[in-house]
């Protein structure tokens, strides 16, 4: 192997004041970013301007993604952009038989690094990664279906955030331990006994993560970056549809390894050909010693059942809560929930889907609502908010996949439609499809209604559900998180006894919660290195993008004692 060209002095010049501000960070919850969210902020230094991010996005589509992996016996591709375009690339297919043992052979070195060198390399791949965001935003938008300012920040600057957040947390846990110690007993008369320990932390092997189609990046550098940096491969499986993001981050990753002087083969990518589903063979090798997935709960549950050999993180599908009791700020809380409910067109995992009213009403600044006029004005504001094309697309993007549409046209005949989906033309994307949010209205006393609320319509689909009382709609909330599972919950109240009762069936639940949100926080956004996304304890994901749970059981530290 050639000489390293990041030597560890070089990279901890570069990177070693970053860590440590991430540290600190997830130490005091404060607002922090390393990584900037305006387009104009790129284009010195070494990052790509939006001009070139756009030019080397192009450059990459209708060619062949060569990592020069071992094993490599074909390509494959066949990503179609939500916005209508085929990108056109082919990517290398893998013998996993020949890649997993290649994967292997350069774990010893990387062990032998340590947490801080591990940790550093990681955050030169993301600083890479954050030169190219622009190329990324593109890369994200034509294979998620984002609109590009979304995918700029989500699937650029704030995924960014959560692999640093990721690698802070991992090398915090490692660390925690001494890397020596000197050990003495007294004996008395005997004299002690003494033994030299040292204690170095090991990677339980090769991980997998399994991409998803919605947030390739969002999504997976936080189990990316918290695998690698605690000393183990990743094996990167991207969803079907949502190859190019994470394709591009494998090819900076073993850009890096390479000249940091580690083995390439510590991260590598595996494309499926159509059909091939190759996730379920994959996961269940007995090489594959954790795994990280974001998707459908039919597959998560499979994964926590049967790949018993890995130590399993999911984050499957929830139904997220909103209880309106009461609000100060009426005009606030609709145009924040119009706009939560419209973000890329409701397909985040944290959107609200079901939001529980009074049916005798609500108080407001704005005097008495009824529940059928906070509905009506909920689908107004909505109506306002994208009531011009060029601001609905920004805020929409399209719809991921084709699935989401057929799933949102039938969603209007489950009950009375209250804001009816409407179609908006992208006029630089003509083959998009993109739909506004559809309301419908259910009434929470009846069983067949009971069975549309309480299961996820994943997509811009919300239901506006009747109940008796607010107490009825706390006990509703608790049985969600409980039986189904939430990523966010949402309340509005003035009254401080409310406010209690749902916080304290978010804490006896475990769910996280945002209350009286009227400005420009949203409840489905969380911020890296201060919001915990997810909570792991109900069912709708068993781990927290991050926490230290999160990178704890991806090593173990091995003793070994010798006399002194």
């Amino acid at each position: 192997m050639a000489a390293a060209q990041l030597t560890p002095a070089h990279l901890s010049e570069r990177h070693r004041p970053t860590l440590d501000q991430a540290l600190e960070a997830i130490r005091t919850r404060a607002y922090w970013s390393p990584h900037p969210e305006h387009p104009k902020a790129y284009g010195e230094n070494g990052s790509l301007s939006a001009a070139d991010g756009l030019a080397a996005h192009k450059a990459t589509l209708g060619s062949r993604f060569d990592l020069d992996q071992p094993g490599t016996d074909g390509w494959t591709g066949g990503e179609v952009s939500p916005y209508g375009p085929e990108l056109g690339v082919e990517y290398p297919h893998v013998d996993v038989d020949v890649l997993l043992p290649a994967m292997r052979a350069g774990l010893g070195a990387w062990r032998d690094a340590g947490p801080e060198t591990r940790a550093l390399v990681c955050l030169e791949v993301l600083a890479r990664v954050s030169a190219r965001t622009h190329e990324f935003a593109h890369a994200v938008m034509h294979t998620s279906g984002q609109a590009f300012m979304m995918a700029f920040q989500a699937g650029g600057s704030h995924a960014q955030d959560r692999g640093l957040e990721a690698v802070a947390y991992a090398y915090a846990e490692q660390v925690r331990t001494p890397q020596e110690a000197e050990w003495s007993k007294p004996q008395g008369k005997r004299g002690p006994l003494d033994l030299r320990k040292t204690f170095t932390p090991v990677g339980r092997g090769i991980a997998l993560l399994v991409g998803c189609n919605t947030f390739p990046t969002w999504n997976g550098y936080p189990g990316l970056f918290a695998s690698l940096a605690t000393g183990n491969a990743v094996l990167v499986k991207p969803h079907p549809r949502a190859v190019l993001p994470l394709a591009l981050t494998v090819r900076i990753a073993r850009e890096v390894l390479a000249e940091a002087g580690f083995d390439p083969n510590l991260v590598a990518l595996a494309v499926e050909r159509p059909g091939e589903g190759i996730a379920k063979a994959l996961a269940v090798r007995p090489e594959i010693r954790i795994i990280d997935y974001t998707g459908s709960t039919e597959f998560g549950d499979w994964l926590e059942t049967n790949a018993r050999q890995a130590q399993v993180y999911t984050e499957k599908a929830g139904v997220n809560t909103i209880v309106v009791d009461s609000t100060d700020d009426y005009k606030g809380m609709l145009a924040n929930l119009a706009f939560s409910l419209s973000l890329y067109s409701g397909q985040m995992c944290t959107t609200p889907q079901n939001l529980l009213v009074p049916r005798d009403g609500i108080t407001t600044d704005a005097g008495p609502k009824t529940y059928d006029e906070v509905v009506t004005d909920l689908a107004a504001a909505v109506d306002a908010l994208l009531g011009d094309d060029a601001r609905a697309n920004g805020l929409l993007g399209a719809l991921v996949n084709p699935d989401v549409k057929a799933r949102l046209e039938a969603a209007a005949d489950l009950g009375e439609v209250a804001l009816p989906s409407r179609e908006v033309t992208n006029p630089d994307f003509p083959d998009a499809v993109v739909r506004t949010p559809l309301v419908v209205k259910l009434d929470g006393s009846k069983p067949d209604a009971e069975a549309v609320y309480m299961s996820e319509c994943f997509g811009p689909v919300s239901f506006a559900v009747a109940v008796d009382s607010t107490a009825d709609a706390l006990e509703l909330l608790r049985r969600t998180i409980r039986e189904k599972g939430v990523m966010s919950v949402g309340a509005y109240t003035t009254s401080p006894e409310v406010e209690r009762a749902v916080e304290e069936v978010c804490l006896e639940e475990s769910a996280q919660l945002s209350l009286n949100l009227t400005g420009g926080v949203y409840v489905n956004q969380t911020a890296a290195f201060s919001d915990f996304h997810g909570s792991g304890g109900n069912p709708a994901a068993n781990a927290v993008l991050c926490d230290s749970a999160f990178v704890a059981n991806r090593f173990r530290v091995v003793e070994v004692r010798r006399p002194a």
